[in-house]
């Protein structure tokens, strides 16, 4: 079942921290959170503007934060980050977040899922999918000039969109951390996030 969130929802990031709560009860591992997008164009840089608050909130806490302004994933990268993130994170749940297209009046949703996303679906990219669970934000109308329409995203939306999934992510992973609901960590300061 999919989750929806307005921007302009003063409890959006409480729902997205019991959304993620529920949909990844079932993991007993940390999760890994893979920010997808680029910081070439303002409707595209929701994932890596939603990472680069996710590192500062998260940082010295035993968790990985994949894909910030500074070193963005896009969706090109994401068929090698699928195997790398298998590889080197093999039982964490993986947090997908993405910038989407909706119809106009979902503009500003935030959207979860339990399953995971295909980056650049929007722009009518054939990529794999990834991740276990899913955050996208509505930024832009689906249309056949979706690079155009991506380009002319105010950039005011997408850093409210960004602050408040990194909000909800952060809660949920430093409330379950502090829990100890992944089992073996002890102290949640172990290591910095990556």
């Amino acid at each position: 079942m999919e989750y929806s969130f307005n921007l302009y929802n003063a409890l959006a990031p409480q729902g997205i921290c019991l959304t993620l709560k529920k949909m990844l009860s079932k993991f007993s591992k940390t999760p890994t959170v893979l920010c997808i997008g680029s910081d070439l164009s303002v409707g595209d840089s929701l994932g890596p503007v939603t990472g680069t608050m996710l590192k500062e909130q998260l940082a010295g806490l035993n968790c990985y934060v994949y894909g910030t302004l500074a070193k963005p994933i896009t969706a090109h990268e994401v068929k090698y980050m699928n195997e790398f993130l298998r590889a080197t994170h093999p039982d964490s749940p993986i947090i997908a977040i993405d910038a989407a297209v909706g119809i106009a009046g979902d503009i500003g949703l935030i959207k979860v899922a339990p399953t995971g996303i295909k980056p650049g679906s929007g722009a009518n990219k054939e990529l794999a999918m990834v991740g276990d669970a899913s955050i996208m934000g509505i930024v832009a109308e689906k249309s056949v000039f979706n690079y155009s329409l991506f380009s002319a995203t105010r950039l005011n939306i997408i850093y409210k969109m960004a602050a408040i999934i990194a909000d909800g992510v952060s809660s949920y992973i430093i409330e379950s951390l502090q829990k100890g609901s992944w089992g073996n960590e002890v102290n949640i300061f172990d290591k910095k996030s990556g």
